[in-house]
């Protein structure tokens, strides 16, 4: 079986789901991917011969974050591109995510939807809005910190830093550190070990584990958005997203 919309893929080896996102250059996502990836996952739920889904990317760099070029539809309409995000943490199947490469803002929001995450030492992880200019979103204020711990995740929000593959698996951000050739192979082969156990069990058993968990990251989210709608609108916003396009230190001026 193969499933595709203008940027997934999806194909089947086995009971595992191989979806890869394909957005050259760097995977930057929008209303439009997340709609789709949240449709195909809803796909993948319906489907009982699906037992695990395995996450990876078509272009080197797992997802660069939201799309905000030309003021972005992400900055125009946060709330459209929540509205799909949050329903990636409806899904019942369990999901590894192989991130070999960048998993940058909202990109480490996708990674965090996942239940596994393998990861290499090219890899780069940052939840960088706050040097961006604007309030954490994807219900990472739940996510992170649920994964890493309060202050790994103040200090990964504050700050905005790139960590490797071996500190985030350190800090209990990623799972698994392998060569970069290998970690779509191992993502699948970690698939393939969930999917060789019991779906009804797993799934039942990934359900008690995650109560309560997609509600909290939608209620969390709201709050994230509204914060978002106003400093989108700030001047620190315009800077954070110049500075980096700029490749400069942003300079904030509280406005």
């Amino acid at each position: 079986m193969t499933l595709a919309t203008s940027v997934i893929t999806t194909t089947r080896d086995a009971h595992v789901a191989l979806i890869e996102i394909c957005r050259p250059p760097h995977n930057f996502v929008d209303v439009d991917v997340m709609r789709q990836l949240s449709e195909i996952l809803l796909e993948l739920d319906r489907d009982d011969s699906c037992r695990a889904v395995a996450l990876t990317s078509g272009v080197g760099t797992f997802c660069a974050g939201a799309d905000f070029s030309g003021g972005g539809t992400v900055s125009r309409d946060p709330s459209a591109f929540y509205v799909q995000a949050m329903k990636l943490y409806r899904n019942r199947k369990p999901i590894v995510a192989a991130v070999e490469g960048p998993a940058i803002g909202a990109g480490l929001g996708l990674a965090l939807v996942a239940d596994f995450r393998i990861t290499c030492s090219e890899a780069r992880f940052s939840a960088n809005f706050n040097r961006l200019g604007f309030h954490p979103g994807f219900g990472m204020s739940v996510t992170l910190p649920r994964l890493i711990g309060h202050q790994q995740a103040a200090r990964l929000f504050y700050t905005g830093i790139r960590i490797g593959g071996e500190e985030a698996v350190r800090i209990g951000l990623a799972d698994e550190l392998v060569a970069k050739d290998e970690v779509r192979s191992r993502a699948l082969a970690l698939a393939h070990e969930i999917a060789t156990s019991a779906p009804l069990a797993v799934e039942s058993t990934r359900e008690t584990l995650r109560l309560g968990l997609a509600d909290r990251v939608a209620e969390a989210n709201q709050r994230e958005l509204a914060i978002q709608r106003q400093q989108f609108a700030s001047d620190d916003f315009r800077e954070g997203v110049a500075a980096m396009a700029e490749r400069r230190t942003p300079v904030f001026h509280r406005r």
